[in-house]
């Protein structure tokens, strides 16, 4: 595939981030409304299923969006997304039944599970080799921008008006995303029109092996992501934190503010030495959170934890890239975040699992945690070292 690249701060570029900060705000300006409207609902005890359910169908349906992103085009896939996000949007109102509120949960998921995969994709295409791991920081920014924000919107929306009104302004934030994805050029030259045989999947179309090497990497220090979201809220009401978003507003400002200079580091001395340094800062951040006694220590480790992740996201994300094979890369991207969304799964319920009611349980969790991306470390250090690495197209290094 023969792509026009383009300087990374360009027109294009401003619109996908724009588009992708409208559709995070999207979907996550429902979170934190959402236990309560189940509650109120009768479906108490499936508050568990939230993000579950979401995160199920998100990994379900990596292969597709992944072979749909190779074959129709980056634009159509991105679409695709954000257009799940306005539909539920506009039907949590009429739903009201916790079995349509849990379907509707698990078709919501569809939307994280084709617009990321095919953003990252388009990055690469609009986007120099050389400042890929830039491009993936600064887009993460917008990304995590909204990811950030979106709450805030909805709980204010949901406390002023109803929560009616929330839903109805994720589907207005989503239906601004695809507004602006439609003034994308599309970057996939050889398009082909799309076909129900397209939605077949193969074995060897679910994971690109080309970079099992970063999807092991990923997996293994996502599986801490998946801890915190089952166990942060209890543990840090335990130390007397009482706003119980406090943690992830610290993790989240201190992860956006490393991006700036994080993804273009990775270009400047490799992928793999920034992902073994970020690694290592995880490790710390675990125990920290881990062995925090005081509100003030649990923050040092969210802060700390921000650092990690944010160093993290954009040089696995760019290092995946590298690997791949330019006429697969949706495929490659899909394989990444079917790692990351299988460590947030699984160690979602492994916390849950050990963590029922018993408070003492939780800081073996997250030591066990810190093992495991320790564990990540090593691979990295002793067993990829000792493999002869794939050069990617460009001859950009990936060391």
């Amino acid at each position: 595939m023969s792509v026009k690249k383009h300087p990374i701060y360009n027109v294009q570029f401003a619109l996908l981030c724009l588009s992708s900060f409208l559709f995070s705000a999207s979907f996550n300006m429902l979170i934190p409304e959402m236990p309560a409207y189940l509650t109120g609902l009768g479906g108490a005890e499936y508050k568990g299923y939230i993000i579950g359910l979401f995160t199920l169908s998100a990994g379900i349906s990596r292969p597709f969006s992944g072979k749909l992103t190779d074959k129709i085009g980056r634009v159509p896939v991105m679409a695709v997304g954000s257009l799940v996000c306005v539909v539920c949007g506009l039907l949590y109102p009429l739903l009201t039944s916790v079995a349509g509120f849990l379907w509707l949960r698990l078709f919501h998921g569809f939307s994280t599970g084709f617009k990321p995969t095919a953003t990252a994709a388009y990055v690469a295409d609009i986007v120099p080799g050389n400042r890929w791991g830039e491009a993936m920081g600064i887009h993460g920014v917008c990304f995590s921008t909204g990811l950030a924000i979106g709450p805030a919107i909805g709980s204010e929306l949901s406390e002023m008006f109803s929560i009616n009104a929330m839903f109805y302004c994720s589907s207005v934030f989503a239906l601004l995303s695809i507004v602006i994805l439609m003034n994308l050029q599309e970057t996939l030259e050889k398009k082909e029109p799309f076909r129900f045989s397209m939605m077949q999947i193969n074995r060897t179309e679910v994971i690109e092996v080309r970079v099992l090497a970063a999807a092991l990497i990923t997996f293994l220090s996502y599986l801490s992501y998946g801890i915190i979201l089952t166990v942060i809220s209890d543990w840090g009401g335990h130390l007397g934190v009482s706003n119980k978003g406090l943690f992830f507003m610290v993790f989240t400002v201190s992860s956006l503010l490393i991006r700036f200079v994080s993804g273009k580091m990775s270009d400047r001395i490799g992928r793999v030495r920034i992902i073994k340094l970020s690694l290592i800062i995880l490790v710390i951040s675990l125990v920290l959170i881990g062995s925090a006694v005081a509100p003030l220590s649990l923050m040092v480790g969210s802060a700390v934890y921000g650092v990690a992740t944010g160093m993290l996201s954009p040089a696995l994300t760019a290092w995946i890239i590298d690997l791949s094979h330019p006429d697969h890369r949706g495929k490659a991207v899909a394989t990444m975040y079917i790692a990351l969304e299988a460590g947030i799964g699984l160690g979602a319920f492994f916390a849950g699992s050990l963590y029922i009611t018993d408070i003492i349980m939780i800081p073996p969790i997250f030591y066990i945690a810190a093992i495991m991306s320790f564990f990540a470390f090593l691979y990295l250090q002793v067993i990829y070292k000792r493999r002869a690495q794939l050069k990617p197209p460009d001859g950009s290094s990936n060391t």
